[in-house]
């Protein structure tokens, strides 16, 4: 079964740059039967994807370019869990108070946070992805504090060096942590090494931790150890956590919360 959703705008461009991954070249008419969308519909994809370099259009449709398989994760990712994510996003803001200064970590399910955040009259935050930045840009309550690094420009992130050297700068109230991996016995985890540092330099900001993560990331690990469970204050899931690692973190100490 495909990892992408199809009915998903975000599902479909993932698909469309899988297909140029593996064939080299796509048409807007085959594609277009293939999804059963419009032609338009297709266009306006490809039109995307290329203001992204993940392809370039050609008559009739798009050639592959060799960044376009680099990143597929982030759009995959958008496209997967997406309820979960929103009722994750929603019930962490609940954990804000007025005033704080919060961590934000970069992430689909980070990313649903800062959706409700307009109620606050005074709130800071420390982020370093683009799009909870461009978000926030409207709120003039809130104060957007971006460290610095080198972006990531497929997922829109600032990673490396620069970045933890900036972020060592400050202290927050709250960190909301983002994980691909989450495995009771051996901690939470990360594909990509320079997010993962990023992530350990974030947990030594903040007072209290906040991990959000829907229940498909749970029983897996990967590459990059980001902490063990006892550094994580709460955690916030989703109705698919199994109740032996429900209970186990519970009995290591992290209050679960489950919507």
């Amino acid at each position: 079964m495909s990892r992408y959703n199809p009915e998903t705008t975000a599902g479909r461009r993932g698909l469309i740059i899988k297909m140029l991954d593996e064939y080299g070249q796509v048409n807007v008419n085959e594609l277009s039967k293939h999804f059963n969308v419009s032609e338009v519909t297709i266009r306006n994809d490809l039109a995307h994807l290329e203001q992204k370099n993940l392809l370039i259009r050609a008559r009739g449709g798009a050639i592959k370019t060799e960044k376009a398989s680099l990143d597929l994760r982030f759009l995959e990712k958008k496209s997967k869990h997406v309820r979960e994510k929103e009722a994750i996003g929603r019930k962490a803001a609940r954990y804000i108070d007025e005033g704080d200064t919060i961590v934000v970590d970069s992430g689909t399910t980070t990313r649903e946070i800062v959706n409700h955040l307009a109620r606050f009259s005074r709130l800071t935050v420390i982020t370093n992805a683009l799009n909870i930045a461009s978000t926030l840009a409207d709120m003039d309550n809130i104060t957007i504090i971006m460290p610095g690094g080198i972006m990531r420009h497929n997922i829109l992130t600032l990673v490396g060096a620069i970045a933890i050297d900036n972020f060592k700068k400050f202290f927050g109230d709250k960190l909301f942590l983002a994980a691909d991996g989450i495995d009771v016995n051996l901690g939470l985890s990360s594909p990509d090494l320079e997010e993962a540092a990023l992530k350990r330099t974030m947990l030594k900001m903040a007072r209290k931790v906040i991990a959000v993560a829907d229940s498909s990331k749970f029983g897996k690990r990967h590459l990059a150890v980001i902490c063990n469970i006892s550094q994580i204050d709460v955690l916030i899931t989703d109705s698919g956590i199994s109740a032996s690692d429900k209970e186990a973190l519970e009995k290591m100490g992290v209050e679960v919360v489950v919507v």
